[in-house]
């Protein structure tokens, strides 16, 4: 396992939309495994692979104490709204208020290939919204509210 380095603003990956995953494979596992150890080093929520510049749709989410990975992630049901402050990894020192879902149901393939099903409700939906976000190319502050 290794520390990657953290794609920051300015680079036009972070831009891009991410492909999604067809092999499960070592270099599937490989990229999670780097990324559970460069989030936990960066004290972050979440953690998409775009970040650290592979662009597969592979994201991991870090909140209410367990690291969920999600390959291939798509958002099946959204309710409510929560409006908090937000930032990002690859954005050290910048955050503002966003609008996001209050509840988020999520269908994410495991790094074996299995599909399951994920509830996120207030800092987890966040975390879902805005990893899935990056890897559609759109980052926290295209969201950013007055």
């Amino acid at each position: 396992m290794a520390i990657r380095n953290i794609v920051q603003l300015g680079d036009p990956i972070l831009t891009k939309a991410s492909r999604p995953v067809k092999n499960f494979d070592d270099r599937l596992a490989q990229l999670l495994d780097d990324m559970r150890d460069t989030l936990k080093k960066a004290d972050g929520a979440g953690l998409a692979a775009v970040q650290v510049g592979v662009l597969r749709r592979v994201c991991i989410v870090d909140a209410g104490g367990e690291t969920l990975e999600l390959v291939n992630p798509e958002i099946l049901k959204q309710e409510g709204e929560q409006v908090e402050e937000e930032g990002c990894l690859s954005l050290p020192g910048k955050q503002g208020k966003t609008r996001r879902p209050a509840l988020v149901d999520i269908r994410a393939q495991d790094r074996a290939g299995k599909w399951h099903i994920h509830r996120g409700e207030g800092v987890k939906a966040r975390a879902f919204c805005h990893e899935i976000d990056h890897l559609d190319g759109i980052l926290f502050t295209q969201r950013v509210i007055n």
